[in-house]
Parts: C-alpha cells; sequence; structure tokens
C-alpha cells in the first residue's frame, strides 16, 4: 500500500511542473489569469451581445479558479513534503492568480447589475429598473449565488495579504496555509460552478427584474451583508494558520504570534458585523429592539464569542506554554461555527428574517464543515504529544485560573446559544415537531454569564500570574469596590432596586473602578519615571503596551453596552394605541399627539406616512416631531416599516407606525427604550480598543 501511493504521489509530483510549465513558467501564477483579464477587456460592448459575452468571462473565471485551485492543493502539499520550493512558489501563485480572476468575476457581476442585464438569472431576480445606484450596487450580496461570489473573492483577498504577509516569516506553515486557503475557495467557487452559477443566462430576457426585497431596501444593505459575510470568512486565516501548525509540526509560540493577529482581525471584523446588524434591526425591522435572537444573529455571534475565548486564550500559552490543545480546539470551533453561520445563512433549514431561501446544496455544505472540521481534528489528534503543557495550574487564584474561567463562560454561552439555535433541527428529526426556542430561553441562561462574565473582567486584572493572596487581592480590589458600594447605594436612591438590575449596574462600576485604578497607577508611575505631562504620560502608557490597554478599552466599551443593554431590558416601557387625527397618547413622562397622515404612491410602493409631535408630559411646549413610515411593494405584497426614532443619552422615544385604515385612524406601537444610545456607542468603542490592540508597535514591528 505504501509503495503504491509513493508511486502516485512521484507521478502527481512529476505531472505538476508540467501542468505549470502550461500555464507559466513557474507554475499558473498571474501571467495566465492576466491575459484573460486583458483579452476580456477588449471584448468588452454595450448591448445585449456584450452583456451575455460579460456573462459568459464570468464563468469562464470561475472555472479558472476551480483549475488553479485544483493545482495549487496538490502543489502545496507535495512540494513541503518533497522539499521543492518550485511547487510552493507555483501553489502560492495559484492562489494569488485565484485573487486576480475573483475579482474579475466580481467586477463583471456587478456590470451586469449596473446595466441591467435581465438575461442573466440572478440579476433579474435581484435587480430591477427602479433601483438606486446604491441598491443596484449591493445586489451582489441580496441572493444565495451573489453571496457566495462574495464569500470566495473576500477570502481571497484575506489569503492573498496573509500569504504575501508572512511568506517569510512562516514559510515553514507556508505551504500548509496555501493549500487550506485554496480548499476553502475550491468549496465556494465549485459551489458556484456546479449548483448556483451568479452568471446563468434565461432562454429570454425579461422586461424588467423583480428587484430587492423591501426589508432590504435600507442603508444597512449596504454594508451590513457584506461585514458580517467578511467576518464568517476571515476565520479561515487563523484557522489556516493552525492548520499549518499541526501539519508541519511547528508548534511553538511563532505560530501564535501570527494567528492572534489574524484573530484579532477576524474578531473586529465580525464584531463591526453584529453592531451593524443589529443598528438594522433596532432602525427597520420594528422589534423595538435591537437583538431577537434570530437564528442568523446567533449564527454570527457564535462565532464572536468562541473567538473572544480564543484570543484572551492565547496569552496563557504565550506567557506560560500552557492551554495548547484547548487553543486549537477553540480555533477550529471558531472556523467551524463561522461556516455554520454561512451554511445557516443561505440553508432555509431554520425560519428567519435574515435567510436566503432553501437550496438544494444544503447536504454538500454540511458535508465540507464536517469534513473539513474532522480533517483540523484529526491533525490535533495526532500531534497530541507535541502539544503537552510546559506548565501547570499553580493556584485556583491566579491570572491563568481567571483566563480559564473566563473562556468556560465564554464557552457556555456559545453552547448554549447553538444548542438553542438548532434544537428546533433535532426536535423536528426526532419527534416531527419543530419546537421554535425564543428570545426567553437565552435571554435566561444567557444572562447570568454574561453577568460573570462583566464581573470576570473587574477582577481577573488584578490577579498575579501563578499564585495571589487573598490579602493582595484585597488591597488591589479596596478602592474599586468602595466606589461600587457607593455606586449601589446611588441606585437605591434614584428608585432603582431591580436586583439583577443592581448587581449588573455594580458589576459595570466595579469594572470601570479597576481599569481607572490600572490607568492611574500606570500614568502617575510614568509622570515620576519621565516627567511627562498626565495626557502625554497616558497615551505613552498605552502605546507601550498596546494590547493590554487596548483590551482595557476594549472592556470599557462592554461595560456601556451592558448598561445600554440592562437599562432597555429592565426599564423599557410600551403601549399600543389607535388614534384619530388629533387624538393624544402618553408613555413615560412624553405626550404624543397624531397630527394625520400621508399616502405617495412611488412606483410599485405606496408609502404611508404619519405625523406625531412628541411633549414633554409636564409642559405643553412640543419638544420634537416625529414621522413614521409604512409602505407596501406590490410586487412583493411586503410591509415594511421605517421607524421614528428620537434618541437621547438616557433613552430612545422609538414609534412604530403599525396601519392606518380607510378612516385616516392610524395604529402606533411606542417604546422608551432607555440608555440604548450606549450600546452603539460601547460598541464602537469595542472595535476601538480592538485596533489598538492589534495595532503594530515600535517593540513588534510589522509582520513580513
Amino acid at each position: 500500500m505504501d509503495s503504491g501511493f509513493r508511486r502516485n504521489d512521484d507521478d502527481l509530483t512529476d505531472a505538476l511542473p508540467a501542468v505549470g510549465a502550461a500555464c507559466g513558467e513557474r507554475g499558473p501564477g498571474v501571467s495566465l489569469p492576466l491575459a484573460c483579464l486583458v483579452s476580456s477587456g477588449l471584448l468588452l460592448s454595450f448591448g445585449y451581445k456584450g452583456r451575455v459575452l460579460v456573462a459568459d468571462l464570468g464563468y469562464v473565471a470561475l472555472l479558472l479558479s476551480l483549475a488553479l485551485g485544483l493545482y495549487s492543493v496538490p502543489a502545496a502539499i507535495i512540494g513541503a513534503r518533497r522539499d521543492r520550493p518550485d511547487l510552493v512558489i507555483s501553489a502560492r501563485n495559484g492562489l494569488l492568480a485565484i485573487t486576480l480572476l475573483l475579482t474579475f468575476a466580481a467586477a463583471c457581476l456587478w456590470y451586469l447589475l449596473l446595466t441591467n442585464s435581465f438575461q442573466v438569472k440572478y440579476v433579474a431576480g435581484f435587480s430591477s429598473r427602479d433601483l438606486s445606484l446604491n441598491y443596484l450596487f449591493a445586489s451582489l450580496w441580496a441572493g444565495n449565488e451573489g453571496s457566495l461570489l462574495w464569500l470566495a473573492w473576500a477570502l481571497s483577498l484575506f489569503g492573498a495579504v496573509a500569504v504575501l504577509l508572512h511568506w517569510r516569516r512562516d514559510r515553514a506553515l507556508m505551504p500548509y496555509i496555501i493549500a487550506t486557503i485554496a480548499v476553502v475557495e475550491l468549496f465556494f467557487i465549485s459551489m458556484m460552478t456546479f449548483t448556483a452559477n451568479p452568471f446563468h443566462l434565461l432562454p429570454f430576457v425579461p422586461p424588467d427584474g423583480r428587484g430587492l426585497n423591501p426589508l432590504l431596501e435600507t442603508r444597512w444593505m449596504v454594508i451590513h451583508p457584506p461585514a458580517q459575510m467578511t467576518g464568517f470568512i476571515s476565520w479561515t486565516i487563523p484557522f489556516a494558520f493552525a492548520v499549518g501548525a499541526l501539519a508541519s509540526g511547528r508548534l511553538g509560540n511563532e505560530w501564535i504570534d501570527s494567528v492572534r493577529k489574524w484573530a484579532i482581525v477576524a474578531w473586529l471584523v465580525t464584531g463591526t458585523g453584529l453592531l451593524l446588524g443589529s443598528a438594522w434591526a433596532y432602525g427597520v425591522l420594528g422589534w423595538g429592539g435591537y437583538w431577537g435572537w434570530d437564528p442568523v444573529e446567533n449564527s454570527a455571534l457564535m462565532p464572536w464569542l468562541v473567538g473572544t475565548a480564543f484570543v484572551h486564550s492565547i496569552i496563557i500559552q504565550k506567557r506560560r506554554g500552557m492551554l495548547k490543545v484547548w487553543n486549537m480546539v477553540l480555533i477550529i470551533a471558531a472556523f467551524g461555527l463561522s461556516m455554520l453561520g454561512t451554511f445557516l445563512d443561505r440553508s432555509g433549514v431554520l425560519s428567519s428574517v435574515h435567510s436566503f431561501a432553501s437550496d438544494s446544496f444544503a447536504p454538500l455544505y454540511l458535508g465540507f464543515i464536517l469534513g473539513s472540521v474532522g480533517v483540523s481534528a484529526a491533525l490535533l489528534v495526532y500531534r497530541l504529544p507535541m502539544l503537552r503543557s510546559e506548565n501547570t495550574l499553580e493556584s485556583a487564584l491566579s491570572r491563568e485560573a481567571a483566563f480559564l474561567m473566563n473562556n468556560l463562560l465564554f464557552i457556555a454561552v456559545a453552547f448554549a446559544t447553538f444548542w438553542g439555535t438548532l434544537f428546533p433541527i433535532v426536535s423536528e428529526a426526532m419527534r416531527g415537531v419543530k419546537v421554535t426556542v425564543g428570545a426567553p430561553f437565552f435571554s435566561q441562561v444567557n444572562g447570568p454569564l454574561f453577568l460573570g462574565l462583566v464581573a470576570l473582567m473587574g477582577v481577573a486584572p488584578l490577579i498575579s500570574w501563578r499564585k495571589a493572596t487573598p490579602s493582595y487581592l484585597a488591597r488591589n480590589l479596596a478602592v474599586p469596590l468602595g466606589a461600587t458600594l457607593l455606586g449601589a447605594g446611588a441606585l437605591l436612591l434614584l428608585g432603582i432596586t431591580k436586583p439583577v438590575a443592581v448587581v449588573a449596574v455594580c458589576a459595570c462600576i466595579l469594572v470601570v473602578g479597576v481599569i481607572a485604578q490600572e490607568w492611574t497607577r500606570g500614568t502617575a508611575l510614568r509622570r515620576l519615571t519621565f516627567a511627562e505631562s498626565w495626557p502625554l504620560a497616558f497615551a505613552r502608557l498605552v502605546m507601550s503596551n498596546r494590547p493590554r490597554y487596548g483590551g482595557y478599552i476594549v472592556h470599557l466599551g462592554i461595560v456601556l453596552v451592558a448598561l445600554g443593554v440592562v437599562g432597555s431590558s429592565f426599564y423599557q416601557l410600551t403601549t399600543d394605541a389607535t388614534l384619530s387625527k388629533g387624538g393624544e397618547m402618553r408613555l413615560g413622562t412624553y405626550r404624543l399627539r397624531y397630527d394625520g397622515n400621508s399616502d405617495k404612491l412611488t412606483g410599485s410602493k405606496l408609502v404611508t406616512t404619519a405625523t406625531l409631535t412628541v411633549y414633554d408630559g409636564k409642559t405643553t411646549k412640543p419638544i420634537d416631531t416625529l414621522v413614521a413610515q409604512r409602505s407596501i411593494d406590490f410586487r412583493w405584497d411586503q410591509p415594511v416599516s421605517e421607524v421614528a426614532l428620537r434618541s437621547t443619552p438616557l433613552e430612545d422615544l422609538y414609534v412604530l407606525l403599525a396601519d392606518v385604515d380607510d378612516a385616516g385612524k392610524a395604529s402606533f406601537r411606542v417604546f422608551v427604550n432607555p440608555l440604548v444610545l450606549w450600546i452603539w456607542v460601547g460598541g464602537v468603542i469595542v472595535l476601538l480598543g480592538g485596533v489598538v490592540a492589534l495595532w503594530p508597535g515600535r517593540e513588534t514591528g510589522t509582520p513580513s
């Protein structure tokens, strides 16, 4: 059996340079794709035949990408095994060529969308003549075929950057990194090539397209879906580094330095997608909130949670040589969950306001996820002897133990979310009845776990490595705990008495107190040592240890998000009212008067607007005018609401127009959501802290 494998391997080794020679001197580099791009540019013309040609060229680019992927995977692996640098270089060039070809394919699809090329099935399904330019542009990711192209293209860009930046530094890992990225690329490209072709031509030319689902005609459509899908696919890069370390046996700290940066990049992009999605849900979907524990929302949250655990956990491996197996498990899980997220988006197996229609390739998708996770898990088991910890946990009262508890809480939240999301599928398979798991389950299970995470953020920075004494911890906690007790008293005086809310806010005060104490001590020490001003000393303190102080900025952002969640969850007010013109309703300190409505027919849409004057309940002076909208697109028979919002640092007044009858009576649902603004402010601060932690310093330099 072994000799047979070697003969086949040798045959393939001999054959690959021949294939490479047919495509360029050193393999399928940029020469073939550039030739295709230049020649296709000369052939582009306007009119029906020109647009058909563009569609054909886009599909040819996919076929060429498929061929290059099929070449690059074995070339990279055999080049590493046989010590053939020329094959590895050829595989790298193949991966870079795929980036060029997919860029061309994406440009072709955008051209077809922008020129109303309705003979292309995808264009007819998600574009129309009355769509504005920004929505025509966003139509690329409105359906299965286009979103698959976006995923493949985004991955190719990430892969090209990773390979070019780390080509010299991580040379031993590079063949396996190239092969891993190429395998994932092959999956998406093959899906487009064989089952979901974005360039499929219709046998006729419709006079117009169907256009976007009205729920997608919002500014968030332009930025949220590409951010979220890019977040999903970005976890492929740290996963590729992990596979490269396992396959090559280079399991020291070198790969950790590289993978940390890419994990933070993936964490930042995924977090951006989550933040934008929450803002979309809040302003457009009319839930009255920003998070509904929808299956697709959950699918984006799970890899972010596991990735957060990984970013924390690799600190222990770097500093103490511990948790090596655990870190591998986390990054494999983050990748698997991110692929699951792309699957749930487009499989239709779960009911979601976000998901695409059901499609026939769900079994293939699941097979790929299970296969890729299975192969990486097998590699992990094979390398277990090389992943022994260099040290052991010496005390339950240590920073290592705090990080481990942090990891367990993140994984517990991720698992509870995973189980609640997939339970409808499990129940239907076992009992024939699809049981829906609602928001109360997630809130009741995950709420206490998130509260534990916030409290741990306050204690962990004050615990020393290896072993801390209770007296040492008590001394460091004295000032933050004193501030927390004062804060608790202030809350009670203000009438905030709900136990869970008080505990949660006190946990937030503790975190802020600890961070303020750490920053004050560090800044004071720099002033004493270098005779710097307070602002300069603080700025240089942060720059001197970006990962640490960037983490503190992230924690401050989490505190603001937590305060917004607590305020809007425990103290939200809501009411429903049906009013005639001139009628009034009250909610909290607000009085709202309905001033009338108007209708406007725009294309296939009937837009109804209702105007309300807002008064402070204590005075007769108006403080604002709100206009809520409700539209219906007759092509889709889909009503869409546009929320009227008055936002202040203390609370949001949120008005949803539910209906207007023939007599002019309007039905409203009104919410008062305390502190919601701080969720968005906190989210931005979280992302800013991640950027600070990622930003290269003089001591680390720029990755090469």
